[in-house]
């Protein structure tokens, strides 16, 4: 009987490299390793490498590269027809790093089919506030004046944006700062949002799968070209949603 696939664990050295993206499991999809930290240095090797961390708190940290991937295209992103035509008169106003530690609270304690917000335990929490210290993790939110109701973050590196979670705190939020990320994405040049893995609500938005490959190709090419590291605050102000319905 031939031998179970044996899972890379990861040295200590934060620099330590992760094992080759063809040598993830095919059951569950995407395996890749364990162990290792959530030190900056790795998560950004992590994301660039096309890999991402997923693990229930308090288990060891597991990393994953499913094979196919998903992803929205940014020039092309369309919210459903309903929203759009009650965001024309709306007041909601986008904002980016402005609240990122709100949102990434709002977006653990947000348990949702198909998402992963119950798995951001504390260690991920830190983790993630530690690369938005050092310029590297952000967030996106719909604003109905002092009153947060949607919100998406993740992490930039170059020209890409690994998506990570988003919340809502009323019909439509995280629809709405999904699509004001692909918005100011696009008019910054950025083609893709790395959406991780299916589930029917990103399919409804028209996220589109992307053999592996392809997209450790796609990342070779955009993680080393000149990104957005520090703030996006100044730089997005208070955009009105009324831009995301304005053709492009």
């Amino acid at each position: 009987m031939p031998d179970s696939p044996r899972l890379h664990i990861l040295g200590a050295d934060p620099s330590s490299p992760f094992p080759p993206l063809a040598s993830a499991l095919a059951e569950p999809n995407g395996l890749l390793a364990a162990g290792g930290d959530l030190d900056p240095q790795r998560l950004l090797a992590a994301y660039r490498h096309g890999v991402f961390p997923w693990f229930n708190p308090g288990e060891p940290i597991l990393w994953w590269s499913p094979d196919p991937r998903v992803v929205f295209d940014t020039a092309s992103f369309r919210l459903p027809r309903k929203l759009r035509a009650a965001l024309r008169d709306s007041p909601l106003l986008l904002r980016a790093d402005s609240a990122f530690a709100t949102v990434i609270a709002r977006c653990a304690d947000s348990p949702r089919p198909g998402q992963r917000g119950t798995w951001i335990g504390a260690a991920m929490r830190r983790a993630y506030l530690d690369l938005h210290q050092l310029g590297h993790a952000h967030c996106v939110e719909a604003w109905d004046g002092g009153a947060l109701v949607g919100g998406i973050y993740g992490v930039a590196i170059g020209r890409m944006f690994f998506g990570e979670s988003m919340f809502s705190a009323r019909p439509g939020g995280s629809k709405v700062a999904l699509a004001g990320l692909a918005h100011l994405l696009a008019g910054w040049g950025w083609p893709l949002i790395d959406a991780q893995v299916a589930n029917p609500h990103l399919a409804l938005l028209g996220a589109r799968e992307l053999p592996r490959a392809g997209f450790a190709a796609a990342l070779e090419r955009l993680c080393v070209l000149p990104g957005r590291v520090g703030s996006w605050r100044a730089t997005v102000g208070d955009l009105p949603v009324q831009a995301l319905l304005a053709p492009r």
